[in-house]
């Protein structure tokens, strides 16, 4: 597959912009990925709603968990799906039937679906496929730099503190 480049102001924006997010897939499994992906957000001050259909009605990260997209009883911004490719469609169509539509579909590292990323697009949502926003996040916001990680990133401006763990946020674009 060839490797899909996104620009890092578009990912910035994405992540500036969402407050909410729904995370289909998420486990309460504190050695699966989406457990401290859904950490690290919460901890940065997202919003995070967990949706699995083997959880709903109880919690995970002490967020109530849900069986799918349609059963979150608040508006979501961005949908982050901790599934397995064949099962994007589905979400995708779920995510398009909501009201309000989020903004953005966010399918994390190793998924892809170039149908239904086209059909999330046609109807005005942003795509993101094959990254996480917890990487994404830490690099932009410096704190991949931390581990000795290149980010890419590069700034002498003093990072803003935002709430949260070690929480400096994503740096503004240059300028």
């Amino acid at each position: 597959m060839t490797p899909l480049v996104y620009d890092d102001e578009m990912i910035r924006g994405v992540l500036s912009s969402v407050k909410t997010i729904a995370m289909v897939g998420a486990s309460p499994k504190e050695q699966r990925p989406s457990y401290f992906v859904m950490r690290y957000l919460l901890g940065k001050g997202f919003r995070v709603i967990p949706v699995n259909p083997g959880q709903a009605g109880g919690s995970i990260l002490g967020q109530a968990c849900y069986a799918d997209l349609a059963a979150i009883p608040e508006p979501v911004d961005m949908i982050d799906i901790f599934r397995s490719p064949d099962a994007v469609p589905g979400i995708v169509d779920a995510a398009l039937a909501l009201d309000p539509l989020p903004k953005v579909v966010w399918m994390q590292l190793g998924v892809r679906h170039e149908a239904a990323a086209s059909k999330a697009e046609a109807a005005g949502l942003a795509v993101v496929m094959d990254r996480c926003p917890k990487i994404e996040y830490a690099r932009l916001s410096g704190e991949i730099g931390w581990n000795g990680v290149n980010s890419r990133i590069l700034s002498s401006k003093k990072p803003t503190l935002r709430s949260g763990f070690q929480s400096f946020g994503i740096r503004p674009p240059k300028g």
